[in-house]
């Protein structure tokens, strides 16, 4: 069954996608499958991030047969955070997330995040840690080291006490994103602690859920290279707080579904 999307949706999904035009269409068929058999009213958006394959065309003849999706391209590649906030500010839905273009978090998930969302919550984000044993496939072990490492120090630097800040699964209600997502500067990799952290700031309640997930082996992120980039970014995170591009802090509320 296809859903009606020629009215505002309830739910946006938003995929940042740079050079994915040889799995893409798998994704696309996995989320509109999940759409069309839970009848959703969703609408789903990728964001081409100046791709130097064919992922824009893939992405159009998909789309000619499947209403629910629809195309943004970026000015050239800007990053991943640069695409989310494209797709995020550009959704219609009442309930907006973003997802990873591998599905490393099944699409089926997502039921957990709107169950946050529709329980109250203004921002759901996934977990990979805090049910470590959701993963069906874990990342090697140098990159369990290097995130935790990194995660450690967002805690410390940060304040955020999420277990897992980087994970590609969140949601948001409209209200929210279109919030913290005017807010955020940071383009790359590291727009997640950003997005965290001027939601705390802004007084938003926000969830982790935890969330199943399987590492893609072809994940792009270098932990040297990117680690050092995020580091540099989480810098400048806490020199924009300091200067007040975030505003002041109303009242901060997070805590895990382990909590209630």
């Amino acid at each position: 069954m296809v859903a009606d999307v020629t009215q505002f949706p309830k739910y946006s999904i938003v995929i940042p996608a740079y050079n994915e035009a040889s799995r893409i269409i798998a994704t696309l068929q996995s989320v509109v499958e999940c759409i069309r058999s839970r009848n959703w009213s969703a609408e789903v958006i990728v964001v081409n991030d100046g791709s130097k394959d064919a992922t824009a065309a893939v992405v159009r003849g998909f789309a000619a047969n499947a209403p629910e999706v629809r195309l943004i391209e970026n000015p050239g590649n800007r990053g991943k955070g640069y695409s989310v906030r494209a797709g995020l500010l550009q959704a219609v839905g009442d309930v907006v997330m973003f997802t990873d273009a591998d599905l490393s978090a099944p699409i089926e998930e997502a039921e957990r995040l709107f169950s946050a969302i529709a329980g109250g919550a203004d921002i759901a984000i996934g977990s990979r840690w805090l049910e470590s044993s959701r993963q069906t496939h874990r990342q090697p072990l140098y990159r369990q080291f290097f995130g935790r490492c990194f995660n450690i120090f967002v805690r410390s630097v940060m304040g955020l006490k999420f277990a897992d800040t980087q994970c590609g699964f969140k949601a948001f209600t409209r209200a929210a994103a279109q919030t913290v997502f005017q807010l955020q500067t940071i383009e790359h990799w590291g727009f997640d602690p950003e997005i965290l952290y001027i939601a705390i700031l802004r007084g938003y309640w926000i969830i982790e859920v935890p969330v199943s997930w399987a590492h893609d082996e072809r994940s792009r992120l270098s932990y040297i290279k990117d680690g050092m980039r995020m580091i540099q970014e989480i810098a400048v995170i806490r020199w924009n707080a300091f200067r007040g591009r975030y505003g002041k802090l109303i009242v901060p509320m997070h805590r895990s579904v382990k909590e209630k």
